[in-house]
């Protein structure tokens, strides 16, 4: 019983990571990379549908994404999507669109960085409250006289290594996602 919430806690903070991961691909570092895009929605015949989902998205050249619609019609679609994105991006519409990646000021790298560390720091709490969830179903498992007090107390001490783990790889992440962000 407890080894499943253990396995269940694991899980969840796997996710966690997963979803910091997502977090980061937002954040751009000046090389275009088509995860940027990633949370661009277009609107198609109705709907709002990734735009991944109605063209390819592929690298020019290192500061330059290319987006190429399957339709034609989607053309000023996406590029108005493009531009109302949260990316600060400008993209040059013709029969692709080309999407410039403008370099990174100091003072953007700077912002990217506050950025980054914010979406750690909303991972770390994630992985907390994944931790005292766990934490709490334990205290409700010894209340129903289901473990004993020490079960409950080694149990407490696996699920805090567990989460000491999890806690450092973000910040190993983060120190990666920093490093990438002010190489110049």
């Amino acid at each position: 019983m407890i080894n499943d919430l253990k396995k269940d806690a694991e899980d969840r903070m796997n996710k966690s990571l997963d979803s910091l991961e997502h977090g980061f691909a937002k954040v751009r570092t000046g090389r275009a990379h088509p995860s940027i895009l990633n949370g661009v929605m277009v609107p198609y015949y109705g709907s709002d549908v990734p735009l991944n989902q109605v063209a390819n998205i592929g690298v020019e050249d290192s500061r330059t994404l290319l987006v190429q619609p399957f339709e034609r019609s989607m053309v000023n679609a996406i590029d108005k999507a493009i531009r109302e994105s949260d990316l600060g991006l400008n993209p040059v519409t013709a029969d692709a669109i080309r999407v410039p990646m403008a370099a990174l000021t100091e003072e953007t790298r700077k912002d990217m960085l506050k950025v980054a560390r914010n979406e750690a720091e909303n991972a770390k709490v994630a992985i907390r409250n994944i931790r005292r969830d766990v934490l709490g179903d334990i205290k409700s498992l010894l209340k129903d006289k289901e473990i004993s007090e020490d079960d409950e107390r080694r149990a407490g001490d696996d699920i805090q290594k567990i989460t000491d783990k999890f806690v450092a790889e973000v910040d190993k992440r983060l120190a990666a996602k920093e490093a990438d962000l002010m190489k110049v």
